[in-house]
């Protein structure tokens, strides 16, 4: 199935800020780090110097993939479904969606939510995506009216 199918654009929904923000620190942070080893192993000369600057100089790479694989991510709702990635559903091919908040003393409420499908596919949304709750309220909806429908 494709994009064409589901209907007019209704909104598009990227990466939340919030993990762009995190990506952004891990990577200055990391690199900061990496040139001062650099700096130290020229002044000192010790091994140790080197081993440290590898780790966050690996680091950094690791946060740089998943920050470029990720920056095109988007959750785009249609007026007749949905797509995320490589999976495009329609209201009516939704069978359940189950919404887990877990609250968590650091980092506070986490939100995922499961979408089925009848042929048995699955999905995870999680708060990675910007306004998760309105995207599942919005389901939500969307699938109480194909029932009533």
């Amino acid at each position: 199935m494709s994009e064409l199918q589901l209907g007019k654009l209704e909104s598009v929904h990227g990466i939340s800020p919030v993990f762009k923000q995190r990506a952004f620190i891990v990577a200055v942070v990391s690199f900061v780090f990496f040139t001062l080893m650099v700096i130290a192993y020229s002044v000192r000369r010790s091994f140790v110097f080197i081993l440290m600057g590898t780790a966050f100089l690996v680091v950094e790479l690791f946060t740089l993939f998943g920050w470029l694989g990720q920056k095109n991510t988007e959750f785009r709702l249609f007026e007749n479904g949905f797509s995320y990635k490589k999976f495009v559903c329609t209201w009516d091919e939704i069978e359940s969606i189950d919404v887990k908040a877990e609250s968590h003393l650091i980092g506070g409420a986490k939100i995922n939510c499961l979408v089925r499908k009848a042929d048995g596919q699955e999905i995870v949304l999680t708060e990675v995506i910007e306004d998760l709750e309105t995207i599942v309220k919005i389901i939500d909806e969307k699938m109480q009216q194909q029932t009533v429908s």
